[in-house]
Order: C-alpha cells, then structure tokens, then sequence
C-alpha cells in the first residue's frame, strides 16, 4: 500500500450537485469512461468546464484519427514528463490493451529512450517530446511527423498534447493519486 500524498480538494459531493453538475455527472458516467474520477471529478465544481472539458477529452480519446495505440503512446509519454501517476495509473493498461509493447511502456517510465518498430510511434513520441523540453518543433520534425502521420493525425496529436496537459496540471495540483494499493511507477 502507498502512502499518496493528501489529496487538496476533494470531489463534490454528489449529495450536495447542482442540477447542472448532476446533468454532467450523468453525462460523464453513461459515456465511454463509464463513471467520472480523477481531474474530472474535481472539474465538476465548476461544471461548464467539466461540460467542455468532457467533450474536448471524449473527441482526444476515443474520437481522434489516432489509433489508440498512437494516441496512448503520446498520454503515456505526458504522464511519464508530468510525473502524473494517476495518468500513468489510468493509461498503461490502455496503452498495452492497445497494442504498445511492454518494452517501449517500460522504457518510458524509467525515462530510457524507446526503440520504435514504426515511423508512426517514432514520430508520435518525437513531437510529444519536443513539445515538452521545447515547446515547438523544428521544421525537419515537422516534416517527418506530417509524412509519418499525414496532417489529420498531426493536428490531432497536439490536441492529445494539449489535452493531456489540462489532465496532468489538474492531477498535480490537486494531488490527485492512484487508488492506494497501486505502486508508484514514476518516481
């Protein structure tokens, strides 16, 4: 059992929702994530960004031209910067169920660079890390990125970024942790 840091702010108490805050809480739990937790249970104080937050992360998730695989291998590689272990928590079975290969999740985790099989991958987690260590791309990754993934996914991809970038500020700040039996795996 880990000892998580307290966590800052608790969720609403779903005893205590505003009609609006009940109508995003339903939203949210009848979708695809199948309940609400983590930064969007801590988004539900302020429901319209709960509301947009939720539809912004739908269309990043499950709705992008990523495959799954490419949109994990990107959510994995945020968390690992980000030292969100509730992202980590939440993405490393999705990533593995969505075909990343252990090797490449483990060599992410420990901060090792990943030996990719795929221009895809190697592109996907080329942008995402530029995009973190310098906030941009240079042209020539650019240009390999939009070969290796066309424009559609490209585009899609800083989304994912962005998105992600929302979720692991909310976790870290809030202190949002894993359940209290799962190990650190970022630290």
């Amino acid at each position: 059992m880990t000892d998580w840091p307290k966590q800052r702010l608790a969720a609403p108490d779903p005893e205590s929702y505003s009609d609006r805050q009940r109508e995003i809480h339903d939203a949210i739990a009848s979708g695809p994530r199948g309940g609400v937790r983590g930064p969007l249970a801590i988004w539900l104080h302020r429901p319209e960004l709960a509301a947009k937050a939720q539809d912004l992360g739908r269309y990043c998730r499950y709705d992008s031209a990523l495959e799954p695989r490419l949109s994990e291998l990107a959510i994995l590689t945020m968390a690992r910067h980000w030292g969100a272990e509730y992202e980590w928590f939440a993405h490393k079975p999705a990533g593995l169920k969505a075909g990343l290969s252990a090797d490449i999740v483990e060599a992410i985790r420990t901060g090792q660079t990943p030996q990719f099989a795929s221009d895809e991958e190697q592109a996907v987690y080329d942008v995402s890390l530029s995009v973190l260590e310098t906030r941009g791309v240079s042209d020539d990754l650019f240009e390999r990125a939009k070969a290796a993934l066309g424009q559609d996914r490209l585009v899609d991809l800083i989304g994912v970024l962005g998105y992600y970038s929302l979720i692991s500020m909310t976790l870290n700040v809030f202190r949002i942790s894993p359940p209290r039996t799962a190990g650190r795996e970022l630290t």
